[in-house]
């Protein structure tokens, strides 16, 4: 139960006031001009209470408790846009207003926007409102409509393609189809339909491109090759694949006749983290998918964050661009279960991968390969733990101190230790600030 549930008895009232004002609680000695704030904001948070006729210093001062005071309290929720929804309870002469978190945020009133941020109700900026109305599905990047779209630009032979692939016969009028397929509305042409069907989807969204690095190393220092498309969803998912298969080795084994395989990382695993990416994409960030075939491991970037809680991750599925992962689920490329990622695990355990999955700054999915790991060629004066730190840096360079304590098992402090020590080595390089910076193993 967490603080400001009011289905419990007196003794909740009792236990939050001795918590005190919060992220889930506000006291009020009545109601007042800002009382309709503070419904809005808790509404696009998480929820609480308000308790009518405590102090900011949790003194019950009591309040009148009227059939007048509760209507006027549910006119105010109501007054909301769009309403809020709550319930009360009276705990002698004490009303607690229960604000259940909002399914249709975000909430104004009409003083603005506001968001419950610790023990404050904090105007929203308009950045702020246009996040909360993008993870409240309010504002969807794909479904929102490309003014500036030529049909010039339309390419028939992708569209020929989507329909083969989805086995939809081409028997109506293209028009109809993509009406049908809910990409082109009476106000114009979906965003989504840009990403699958322009002949260059970036002279409209710079975010269509998807960029595939081969290094020679795990330190990012030397690039092989490096090669950006922008072939739409189908093809961009076709192209990123056969990029990774091309440079990923494979051993072989006769038996019996018969030739088996067994690449150094799984197919179906980086086919499905590609998809993935693509689907949950934060196309409204201006940037684009990155996919790395380092020496030891595979990293996908996405930066799309979750739009559920993090422990949540891997039992739930939710569609940042619903519109695209429904054409898409047409396809043999994806099933609407959203079983991704159990799929992206079960491949990788089944070939001898280890795989990880990071929320640090975006979405990151790292495959490792399933060739035995070498240790780095260090000198003698270099400590075991020390060794272990270079081995998480070359296998991801922006890991942080905190992660390197998590995967070593030494405090922070020893951490921070031993990488002054790394450094004054010569074996390791900080590259950029501490915040978005990332760090080079030298190879000696």
């Amino acid at each position: 139960m967490k603080p400001g549930d009011i289905s419990a008895d007196r003794n909740t009232l009792e236990m939050d006031i001795q918590l005190g004002e919060g992220q889930y609680i506000e006291f009020k000695e009545s109601l007042d001009s800002k009382f309709l704030k503070e419904l809005a904001a808790f509404a696009n948070a998480s929820g609480g209470t308000i308790y009518l006729g405590v102090t900011d210093k949790g003194e019950i001062k009591g309040v009148s408790v009227t059939n007048k005071l509760r209507s006027e309290i549910q006119d105010i929720a109501r007054n909301c846009d769009p309403p809020v929804n709550i319930t009360l309870t009276q705990h002698g002469n004490v009303v607690a207003v229960n604000i259940i978190e909002g399914k249709n945020k975000p909430h104004s009133c009409s003083s603005g926007f506001f968001m419950r941020m610790g023990a404050n109700s904090q105007k929203m900026t308009r950045n702020e409102i246009l996040e909360l109305a993008i993870k409240s599905g309010k504002v969807r990047f794909d479904e929102q409509i490309c003014a500036n779209f030529s049909w010039t630009d339309f390419d028939d032979d992708k569209f020929k393609y989507y329909l083969k692939l989805a086995g939809i016969s081409y028997n109506l009028e293209r028009d109809e189809i993509l009406k049908n397929l809910k990409i082109l509305t009476k106000d114009g042409f979906t965003n989504a339909g840009v990403l699958y069907f322009a002949k260059e989807p970036s002279r409209y969204i710079i975010s269509s491109q998807i960029r595939c690095i081969h290094f020679d190393g795990d330190n990012r220092a030397n690039i092989l090759d490096k090669k950006v498309f922008d072939k739409g969803i189908i093809g961009n998912i076709e192209h990123a694949v056969e990029y990774l298969k091309d440079r990923i080795p494979v051993r072989y084994e006769i038996k019996a006749l018969r030739r088996d395989e067994y690449p150094e990382f799984p197919l179906d695993a980086y086919r499905e983290a590609i998809i993935n990416a693509i689907i949950h994409f934060d196309y409204y960030l201006g940037d684009m998918i990155a996919i790395e075939k380092l020496k030891s491991s595979i990293v996908i970037n996405n930066k799309g964050e979750l739009l559920f809680p993090k422990e949540q991750f891997g039992k739930r599925s939710e569609a940042r661009n619903r519109l695209m992962a429904d054409l898409l689920s047409r396809t043999e490329f994806m099933e609407k279960a959203g079983t991704g990622i159990k799929r992206v695990k079960e491949a990788c355990k089944a070939n001898g991968n280890r795989v990880e999955f990071d929320f640090t700054d975006a979405f990151w999915t790292v495959i490792h390969s399933n060739v035995t790991e070498t240790t780095p060629d260090v000198p003698e004066k270099v400590t075991g733990n020390q060794v272990m730190i270079l081995k998480e840096i070359e296998i991801n360079n922006r890991i942080t101190i905190n992660q390197l304590s998590d995967k070593i098992g030494i405090a922070q402090k020893n951490i921070e230790n031993n990488l002054r020590a790394l450094k004054q080595f010569g074996l390791l390089k900080r590259i950029g600030p501490a915040k978005g910076g990332h760090w080079v193993v030298v190879k000696k």
